[in-house]
């Protein structure tokens, strides 16, 4: 299978190519022309707050003296009406914006309703509608909506992957933790390499070979019913947790930018995702996800080319972090409770990486709608890359966040609620000279939550489908059924998302917040994959008790982990900020009860530990927990075990040591002596 440059004609072969191909142009021409705009504006573009050229600063401290604002007398804007003022979402911005959602809808419906029509009257002439048709129709429903008839391209799948990857959460939550706590985060981008090796060897060639819908399939072959319910159940739980994160982000920056309230859009992006996800299937979630990369890479590509030139170059925006203490690396420690250390980082991100990209339901799934282990291959390198590049860009905008506003900090102001909506600060502050850009952004934003939202929609139809009901009804399921049962599923999820944007508003960073919820319920589920694949002798019993155990266990920390953030009780040392030039009145008092998240913290409780360790932490205590385990229920005879479910070299070695032979010449002695009975 080849691919080309052109990022939309591959493996595009349908009418809905011309949708995305004139999407892809239009967004960029409209760059194209933005960058025009920014070279006869930067000159004269006016922002809020002190000129860098003429301000130098030493490295700020946690507390800083009062602005000069505050000591002059003068009449300055308040924080309420200077917010009030970057709320400018104009007509062209809201244009943009309907425009992406209408192609996404769109496409949506083609692929529910256009294309499934055209596929139908392809099938009855080809058979004029006889028993043969029936049997070559017979299970295509689910197969096509949840893995594309497993017919899908390399390059929209690729981009569909780094869409659904790089939710609005990494997009705001990776620039935030840039601003926060420097460029340590940043450092996680090489374990997408480690972590992609070990896919590609381990994981990916078991699922290839055993054609899943459903990963957790998998459980019930190699161990046994329970646990294969176990496992669905926690990605169930998984995505009741998640699902409301993944609305809020985009609701919290629309807000931010148009002053419309996080309650009211939220109904309105969960609705069009339902739509085109419930009719249109995964074809209509990846495609309307390589629309959505696109937006989110020209989006990031004009943040950051308006704002390096709005500080005076690269130079002096490295400079200015450089200063603030924003270019660090991971600390050299083995201490777990340090929030970003060498270990965490490298270490607890490869495992954190690991659970993403190799046994998640979604991203597999994924690799199922390819044809071959060559189109995987190449899928699963082509999407590291991409992953790469737009993490790079969420990094860089988070350095722009922090030399625009390194002088006046807008969280201790009171200008940004909540840490997640600077970089929407940051936007309207850059972007907003130039109508039609911040549209874009709130696009980009919107586009990377749709994306993850209808992957795992898309991916929860999937699973309660494959491990819920279609084991109890047997095979007496009828097409229409399964139809009906998988837009149900999408349509409830979809709608229950909107109650828990209530509970998410509650709690701490959304990058924190996310990665914790994921890898504590992911790690175990990563141990018990790794135990099957690699790990022969461990029967169910053992897996069963070791999986429990460790899921408890993760769970119990995570809790305590994110009381202990709410509460205030503990939290990791944020590096300093000033509010030393602001040139607006803000309550002085609420930036000095806030320096107390700037003092030196230490914690020695278990869950005190990094977020990047969780899943580290749950997939090793499945692994020795379940070892542990065969002490008592004994280890299982690795010859009961079929090798299609082990890793490849896994298998090779129990056939160096003649494993397999040995079953084999039992069966065969076995069936001459019934031949000579007879």
């Amino acid at each position: 299978m080849s691919t080309t440059a052109d990022p939309v004609a591959v493996g595009v072969n349908s009418p809905v190519e011309a949708v995305v191909a004139k999407t892809t142009t239009t967004v960029a021409n409209a760059i194209a022309k933005t960058v025009a705009v920014i070279s006869s504006t930067v000159s004269t573009s006016s922002t809020t707050g002190a000129t860098l050229a003429s301000t130098t600063t030493s490295t700020p401290t946690p507390i800083q003296s009062l602005p000069p604002s505050l000591e002059d007398g003068e009449e300055k804007l308040s924080v309420k009406d200077l917010s009030q003022t970057l709320q400018h979402f104009g007509i062209v911005d809201y244009l943009v914006f309907i425009a992406m959602l209408a192609v996404c809808a769109v496409i949506g419906f083609y692929f529910g309703f256009i294309e499934k029509k055209e596929k139908k009257k392809k099938l009855g002439e080809k058979d004029g509608g006889g028993a043969a048709g029936v049997e070559e129709r017979r299970g295509s429903e689910a197969l096509d909506y949840l893995v594309g008839g497993r017919q899908m391209k390399v390059f929209p799948v690729a981009l569909s992957l780094v869409a659904s990857f790089v939710s609005g959460i990494s997009l705001l939550g990776t620039s935030t933790e840039i601003y926060v706590y420097g460029t340590q985060y940043a450092f996680i981008l090489i374990t997408l390499a480690i972590s992609g090796t070990i896919s590609w060897y381990i994981f990916l060639p078991v699922f290839c070979n055993l054609q899943l819908t459903s990963t957790y399939e998998y459980f019930e072959r190699r161990f046994s019913r329970r646990m294969r319910l176990f496992g669905a159940s926690l990605f169930v739980l998984k995505a009741i947790i998640w699902l409301p994160i993944a609305v809020y982000v985009p609701a919290l920056t629309f807000n931010q930018v148009s002053g419309i309230g996080i309650h009211t859009i939220t109904p309105i992006v969960v609705i069009i995702c339902t739509f085109y996800t419930c009719v249109g299937g995964i074809k209509g979630v990846v495609y309307t996800d390589v629309v959505q990369s696109v937006i989110m890479y020209g989006s990031l590509i004009v943040i950051m080319i308006k704002g390096t030139l709005d500080l005076g170059g690269f130079t002096e925006l490295w400079r200015i972090n450089e200063e603030g203490g924003r270019i660090n690396a991971p600390e050299w420690s083995i201490d777990p409770t340090v929030r970003l250390s060498v270990f965490s980082v490298f270490v607890g991100g490869t495992f954190f990486k690991l659970q993403s990209t190799s046994i998640n339901q979604a991203t597999v799934q994924r690799f199922m709608s390819l044809p071959s282990l060559k189109a995987i291959k190449q899928t699963l390198f082509t999407f590291s890359i991409g992953l790469t590049l737009l993490y790079m860009g969420c990094v860089y905008v988070g350095l722009v966040c922090y030399a625009t506003y390194y002088d006046c900090d807008p969280m201790s102001t009171g200008l940004a609620g909540r840490r997640d909506q600077l970089v929407p600060l940051l936007v309207m502050r850059v972007l907003g000279v130039v109508p039609g850009l911040p549209g874009l952004f709130v696009s980009a934003v919107f586009s990377a939550a749709l994306s993850s939202l209808s992957t795992l929609l898309n991916s929860l139809a999937a699973v309660i489908l494959e491990d819920f009901v279609k084991p109890r009804m047997g095979g007496s399921m009828k097409e229409s059924h399964v139809a009906l049962t998988m837009r149900v599923v999408v349509v409830t999820f979809g709608i229950s998302s909107i109650f828990m944007v209530y509970v998410v508003e509650k709690l701490g960073m959304v990058l924190q917040l996310s990665a914790t919820l994921q890898s504590s319920l992911y790690g175990p589920m990563l141990g018990i994959f790794t135990v099957g694949m690699l790990m022969p002798w461990v029967g169910e019993k053992s897996m069963f008790v070791g999986s429990i155990a460790s899921f408890l266990t993760t769970a119990w920390i995570a809790v305590n982990a994110q009381i202990a953030n709410i509460t205030g009780s503990f939290r990791h040392t944020k590096l300093p900020v000033s509010v030393e030039n602001c040139d607006y009145e803000f309550d002085m008092t609420r930036y000095l009860n806030s320096t107390s998240e700037y003092e030196p913290h230490s914690g020695s409780s278990i869950y005190h530990i990094s977020f990047l360790l969780y899943a580290m932490l749950g997939a090793l205590l499945t692994i020795i927990g379940s070892n542990l385990a065969t002490l008592v229920f004994g280890r299982q005879d690795v010859k009961d075990v079929d090798e299609n479910l082990l890793a490849p070299f896994v298998q090779r070695y129990m056939r160096k040591n003649k494993y397999y032979e040995t079953v084999e010449l039992k069966k065969v002695d076995v069936s001459k002596l019934d031949e000579s009975s007879d």
